[in-house]
C-alpha cells in the first residue's frame, strides 16, 4: 500500500505528450492551445474612435475655435474622410478609423449641434482624447495568447480577430471508461430489487468532456474470460483505460488478476486514503495506462479528480491549480488514512475560501456528491482538524 503522495508521484511519472492536431478555431473551445497565438496586424489596426462625436484638429481648438462646421459624417467601417479645413470637423461614430488629418475626438455629450455646426461646451478638451491609438493593445506579431492554456470563448474571439482560422491544439489520449459488475444494468432498464443502474461510467465520461475528451464506454460482466477478452482488445485500441469496480477483495473482482495475465505491470494497488483505498494503477509494455478505480461512486469520483485529471492536465502542459480552503467547523477522523472530505465552498468577506463538511453515508453515497463541490484533503498524520485550519481542496463543480 502506498501513500497519497507516493501514488501521485508514480502517476505523474507517466506523463506523456500525445502530440498536436489542427482544428478550425470555432471547434477548438475547451481544447489546449499548442502554440502561441499572434496578431497578424496591430491591435487596434488603426486609430480607432472610442466615442460618438466629432473629430477635429486640436490645433484649431488651441487657437480658440469652439464652433466647428461639420464637413462630413463618417460611420464605422467607412474609409476615413480627410479634413480639408483645419477649423471644420467630421461627425464620426464609435469604431470608425480616425482620419489622418484629425487628432482629437469630442463626444456628443460635450457638444451642441445646430445648423450644421458643432459647438464645444466642455470646459476643457485634451489633445488625443477619445481615441484608441493604433497598436495600443498589441503590435503586429505580438503574442495575444500563450500556449498551454485552455481555449476559452474570449480566445476564440481573439483567434477570429487575428484571422487564425485554424488553431494548433494538444491531442487528447484515446480513453475508454469501463464499468464492471453483474449487478449493473443499463440506464433505460427497470432494475430488479438486487440490481442498480450504471452511473459511474457516465459520471466519469461527463467529467472528461470539459476537456472535450469524448471517451468510449464499455461494460464487462463478472466473468474471467470476458474480462480478459475485452481488456486485451482495449489495450490495443486506447491510450488510457479507466475501470470502475472489480478491484477489491471480492470473490468476483477479477480485474487485478486479468491485468496481470495481460502483462500490465502493477505500479501500485491500494492507497492509504478514504475513500478509494483499493485504487489500482498500472502500465502495459505498449505504454497504455490503466487507472482501475474502486466501484463506489465517491471513490471513483475522488480518484478521478485527485489522480487522473491532474495527470491529464500535466500531459496537456497545464498545471493543476493548488487551492486551499479553511474548515468552518471541527472534524475528527481517526483511521490512519488521508481523508478526502466532501465539502461545499463559500467565500467570506475577507476573500477566504471556506469549506463546510457535508454529512454523508460513506463512499457509496452518490446523492451526496450532487450537493458537494469539492474534496478537502485532510492529512493522515492528524485525527483532529480544527475550525479555521486550511487544507488543499479539489474542486469538481
Amino acid at each position: 500500500m502506498v501513500t497519497v503522495a507516493e501514488a501521485e508521484a508514480i502517476i505523474q511519472a507517466e506523463v506523456k505528450d500525445f502530440g498536436v492536431e489542427v482544428l478550425p478555431f470555432e471547434r477548438a473551445l475547451g481544447r489546449v492551445l499548442a502554440e502561441d497565438l499572434r496578431t497578424d496586424r496591430d491591435l487596434p489596426p488603426f486609430n480607432r474612435v472610442a466615442m460618438d462625436g466629432i473629430a477635429i484638429r486640436y490645433a484649431a481648438y488651441a487657437q480658440g475655435v469652439r464652433a466647428f462646421p461639420i464637413a462630413a459624417t463618417q460611420a464605422a467601417g467607412e474609409e476615413p474622410i480627410a479634413l480639408q479645413d483645419a477649423a471644420s470637423c467630421i461627425e464620426i461614430m464609435t469604431g470608425a478609423a480616425l482620419p489622418a488629418s484629425a487628432d482629437t475626438v469630442i463626444r456628443y455629450e460635450d457638444l451642441t449641434i445646430a445648423n450644421g455646426t458643432a459647438t464645444v461646451l466642455a470646459p476643457e478638451v485634451a489633445q488625443g482624447q477619445n481615441i484608441h491609438q493604433q497598436g495600443k493593445d498589441r503590435k503586429r506579431h505580438d503574442v495575444v495568447a500563450k500556449a498551454n492554456q485552455r481555449v476559452t470563448p474570449a480566445l476564440v474571439g481573439m483567434a477570429a480577430a487575428v484571422g487564425a482560422t485554424e488553431l494548433q491544439v494538444k491531442k487528447l489520449p484515446r480513453v475508454v471508461v469501463i464499468s464492471t459488475g453483474d449487478e449493473l444494468v443499463e440506464v433505460q432498464a427497470s432494475p430488479l430489487p438486487y440490481q442498480i443502474r450504471r452511473s459511474n461510467n457516465y459520471m466519469v465520461k461527463a467529467a472528461l468532456q470539459k476537456y472535450q475528451l469524448h471517451a468510449d464506454l464499455l461494460h464487462i460482466p463478472d466473468e474471467v474470460a470476458a474480462t480478459e477478452q475485452h481488456l486485451r482488445e482495449c489495450l490495443q485500441q486506447y491510450d488510457v483505460i479507466l475501470l470502475s469496480g472489480g478491484i477489491s477483495m471480492g470473490k468476483f473482482d477479477y480485474v487485478p488478476q486479468v491485468l496481470e495475465t495481460l502483462a500490465v505491470e502493477r505500479l501500485f494497488h491500494k492507497v492509504q486514503q478514504r475513500p478509494g483505498k483499493p485504487f489500482w494503477f498500472g502500465k502495459h509494455a505498449n505504454g497504455v495506462l490503466v487507472f482501475a478505480l474502486p466501484g463506489n461512486p465517491a471513490s471513483t469520483f475522488m480518484c478521478l479528480h485527485r489522480y487522473m485529471l491532474p495527470w491529464l492536465d500535466a500531459c496537456l502542459g497545464m498545471a493543476s491549480p493548488q487551492r486551499h480552503a479553511a474548515l468552518t467547523q471541527a472534524v475528527t477522523f481517526k483511521p490512519p488514512l488521508q481523508y478526502f472530505l466532501q465539502v461545499t465552498l463559500t467565500v467570506n468577506e475577507h476573500g477566504q475560501l471556506l469549506a463546510t463538511p457535508l454529512e454523508g453515508n460513506g463512499s457509496g453515497d452518490f446523492a451526496n456528491l450532487v450537493e458537494a463541490e469539492a474534496f478537502l484533503e485532510l492529512p493522515q498524520h492528524k485525527t483532529d482538524f480544527k475550525e479555521g485550519e486550511a487544507y488543499r481542496v479539489w474542486t469538481f463543480r
